[in-house]
C-alpha cells in the first residue's frame, strides 16, 4: 500500500520488488514517526545522562520503546491490510511478542501486525453474506477477538524467542570480529542490526562490557565507538535531505537534530527501510569511521549514551591525537555515508518512482497548453467583437 511518504514503486524486476517491500515497512514507520521523535526528546531530556535529568520524567522512556510504539507499528501495520479491524487484531497480536521478548519488539510488529490482519481479511472473505441477518455484530467482534487472542499467545511462544535468539546470533557475530581484530568488518553485521532497532542490545550488551575491560586496562576503548557513532546515520539523513524524495525532505532536519545532537540513532532507521539499499551507505560509512579510529589509535573513556556529539565531547579522553582520530572519523564516516548514499538516491533521480517527475512534467505541459488554447480563444472571440462593431 502505497502513502504520502512511500510512494508505490513502478516495475515488476527484483529492484522494484525490494522498493516495494521496504516500502511498506516503511509505510507501518512513517505515519508514527511524530511518536518516535515525541520519544527520542524525552529520552534526550530526561534520562540520566541527557540535557535536563529527571528521575520520574525518565520512566516514559521504556514504556515507550517497548510498548507505545511497537503497538502503534503493529496497529498501522494492520490497518494497512485491512482497515479498522485489521489494526485492532494487530495490535491485539503485537501485545503478544512484546511480553515474550527482551528487546523492543519494532520488528516483530512489523511481521505480526500484517499477518494477523491477512488471516482476520481471509476469515472475513469466507463468511461475507453467510452470516444470518442480526448476527453481523457478533461474528465480527468474537472473530477478531480470537484471531486476535490466538495470535498474541502464538506470537508469545514463537516470535519472540526467536528475536531473541537472533539477537544473541547477532551479538555473538560482533564479539567474533572483535576477538580475530578485524573491526571496520564489524559495520557489516552492525549497521544492518541497528535498522532492526538491536542497536541497544549490540551495543550495551556486547561491545559495552569488552570495552569497559578495554578502558580499565589503557584507558579508553575503540569498541565504545563501533555502534555509537553517529556519522553514518547524519551521512544518511544528510542524502535524504539533499537527493530523497520531495516528500519526505521536510521531516529530514529535525530527525537530523534528533539523531546527532540528542543522541536517538532509531530516528533514521526508518528512512533505510523505506529504501533498504541505503543501508549500504551506512555500512561504507561505519567502516570507514571504524578503520580511522584503529589507526590513529583512539577511543572513547566510556560509553557515550546516547549516541550523541555531546556525549562524545564528554567521553574523548585528553590529547591532541584522541581529539583528531575520534572527530576525524566522525566527520569521514558521515562523508562516506553521504556520498554513497547520494549515489544510491542517484542523485535525486533515483528518489522519485519512475513517471511521478514526468507526471508533474507532462500536469505542467497539460496547463500550459490550456493557457495557450484560453488565450487564443480570447483573441478569436475579440476579434469577431471588432468585426461586429
Amino acid at each position: 500500500m502505497a502513502t504520502d511518504y512511500t510512494p508505490e514503486p513502478t516495475g515488476t524486476g527484483l529492484r522494484a520488488q525490494v522498493q516495494r517491500f521496504g516500502g511498506k515497512l516503511a509505510g507501518m514507520v512513517m505515519p508514527n514517526i511524530g511518536a518516535f521523535i515525541a520519544w527520542g526528546l524525552i529520552t534526550a531530556l530526561f534520562i540520566p545522562t541527557g540535557w535536563l535529568p529527571n528521575e520520574g520524567l525518565a520512566e516514559l522512556v521504556d514504556p515507550m520503546i517497548k510498548f507505545l510504539l511497537p503497538l502503534l507499528i503493529g496497529y498501522t501495520g494492520g490497518r494497512m491490510v485491512h482497515g479498522q479491524r485489521g489494526a485492532v487484531v494487530g495490535a491485539v497480536a503485537t501485545v503478544g511478542i512484546i511480553v515474550g521478548a527482551d528487546v523492543p519488539m519494532f520488528l516483530g510488529a512489523m511481521v505480526m501486525g500484517p499477518l494477523t490482519a491477512y488471516l482476520l481479511k481471509l476469515f472475513d472473505g469466507l463468511v461475507q453474506d453467510r452470516v444470518r441477518p442480526g448476527f453481523e455484530m457478533l461474528v465480527d467482534n468474537f472473530s477478531a477477538g480470537i484471531i486476535g487472542g490466538a495470535m498474541a499467545v502464538a506470537g508469545n511462544l514463537t516470535i519472540g524467542p526467536v528475536m531473541n535468539a537472533f539477537t544473541n546470533w547477532a551479538g555473538d557475530g560482533v564479539g567474533w570480529l572483535v576477538d580475530h581484530d578485524v573491526l571496520p568488518l564489524t559495520s557489516l553485521l552492525i549497521e544492518p542490526a541497528k535498522v532492526l532497532f538491536l542497536n541497544n542490545a549490540i551495543n550495551h550488551g556486547v561491545l559495552g562490557p569488552i570495552g569497559v575491560d578495554q578502558a580499565a586496562d589503557t584507558g579508553k576503548s575503540v569498541l565504545f565507538m563501533l555502534e555509537s557513532n553517529p556519522g553514518p546515520g547524519l551521512g544518511v539523513l544528510l542524502a535524504y535531505w539533499f537527493f530523497g524524495p520531495r516528500r519526505l525532505r521536510p521531516t529530514v532536519p529535525a530527525a537530523a537534530i534528533i539523531h546527532f545532537f540528542g543522541g536517538i540513532h532509531e530516528i533514521y532507521f526508518p528512512y533505510i527501510l523505506m529504501k533498504p539499499r541505503m543501508i549500504l551507505a551506512a555500512i561504507a560509512g561505519g567502516m570507514t569511521g571504524v578503520a580511522i579510529f584503529m589507526v590513529s589509535g583512539t577511543g572513547l573513556v566510556a560509553t557515550p549514551s546516547p549516541g550523541s556529539i555531546f556525549a562524545y565531547l564528554a567521553q574523548t579522553p585528553r590529547g591532541v591525537g584522541n581529539w583528531i582520530g575520534v572527530y576525524t572519523g566522525m566527520l569521514a564516516s558521515t562523508a562516506v555515508s553521504f556520498v554513497v548514499g547520494a549515489a544510491l538516491l542517484g542523485f535525486g533521480k533515483l528518489a522519485e518512482p519512475r513517471g511521478e517527475e514526468g507526471t508533474d512534467g507532462d500536469a505542467e505541459g497539460a496547463d500550459a497548453v490550456k493557457g495557450a488554447d484560453a488565450g487564443d480563444t480570447a483573441k478569436e472571440t475579440g476579434a469577431k467583437e471588432t468585426s461586429a462593431t
